[in-house]
């Protein structure tokens, strides 16, 4: 509990929870109070971390060590770190729910990465409200907590007391977004510059690929968003997808939408986009050939289209991938 300068960061040690994320984040928050105290030896409050786990089946998670707050029996943030396992099923879950919603309830912020949403998501309180976690997980959150709104293209949304990040790696980037609220940009840029890492300011979408809905059942919309992918669209005018669907082309689009979430144009450009990322990754093909290769002849619009789904330009993200 927040105590004079001192604030307490816990992680929770959960059944496959990732532990060189938890290490990894106590030692990244170790360093950014060293850098604190650098800045002002006299006033940067002190981030103590403490590792949570349930040592006796039944019993509430305890800390591994004493809070250097006396009386302190919660922690300022309680991190569900990030798992390389399946995420936790509610079964499993439900030994800590009374315990999180208590911690909440009473002024902790509750932060998850990557898979540790999913424990978060059980305890309800993130239902209407907008988090992100690792995008390859888009359809199955969403179909196990309906009431909770997704942007994974984030790779951090911070919500005041509800804090999350995206895939596996991006407890770098909640532990540098809790350096900043708590010790200032200025560390929080120090911090990232001693571990040579990214400071804020990354998106999920920037390496995310497009993975679509394809269980949804429908035959007719399912042979056409094959038929894009073989093709990389191509040739996506609504006629001929119509056509291939067997379709009328109203009905077609009311279809495809419901059944991929999203229209048939988004559909063909995200299938684009995607075959010009393998492109800009793989070749040293010329901007311009590259959105021709993929269907635009306009070069300026393929970079529209680029940068509003990935977030990078073309030649952004080409310099930050190209393997050659």
């Amino acid at each position: 509990m927040h105590h004079d300068r001192h604030i307490e960061i816990g992680i929770l040690r959960y059944p496959g929870a990732q532990l060189a994320a938890v290490l990894g984040l106590a030692d990244l928050l170790a360093l950014a109070s060293r850098i604190a105290h650098r800045h002002a030896p006299a006033g940067p409050p002190q981030l103590h971390v403490t590792q949570w786990h349930i040592a006796v089946p039944g019993q509430r998670p305890a800390p591994d060590a004493p809070s250097p707050a006396q009386g302190s029996l919660r922690p300022d943030v309680l991190i569900l770190p990030p798992s390389l396992e399946e995420p936790l099923t509610a079964e499993a879950a439900a030994p800590y729910l009374d315990w999180l919603r208590g911690l909440h309830d009473t002024g902790s912020t509750l932060a998850s990465v990557c898979a540790g949403a999913y424990l978060l998501g059980e305890t309800g309180r993130i239902d209407g409200r907008t988090i992100t976690t690792n995008w390859a997980f888009n359809d199955s959150f969403a179909s196990r907590f309906p009431a909770v709104r997704l942007d994974t293209d984030q790779l951090v949304i911070d919500d005041g007391d509800i804090l999350t990040a995206g895939g596996a790696m991006a407890w770098i980037d909640l532990g540098l977004r809790l350096v900043e609220r708590y010790l200032g940009v200025a560390v929080m840029l120090d911090t990232a510059r001693t571990l040579l890492v990214d400071p804020l300011g990354r998106q999920q979408r920037y390496y995310s690929s497009f993975a679509p809905r394809v269980s949804h059942g429908d035959a007719a919309v399912l042979a056409v968003q094959q038929w894009l992918h073989e093709t990389h669209a191509k040739a996506a005018a609504l006629p001929e997808l119509a056509r291939r669907a067997g379709l009328e082309e109203r009905t077609f689009l009311r279809r495809f939408q419901k059944a991929t979430g999203m229209t048939a144009t988004e559909y063909g450009q995200r299938v684009r986009v995607a075959h010009a990322r393998d492109l800009l990754q793989s070749t040293r093909l010329p901007l311009e050939r590259v959105a021709w290769d993929v269907g635009y002849s306009d070069p300026g619009s393929f970079r529209k289209v680029f940068h509003r789904i990935v977030g990078l330009t073309p030649g952004e993200y080409r310099r930050r991938f190209n393997a050659g």
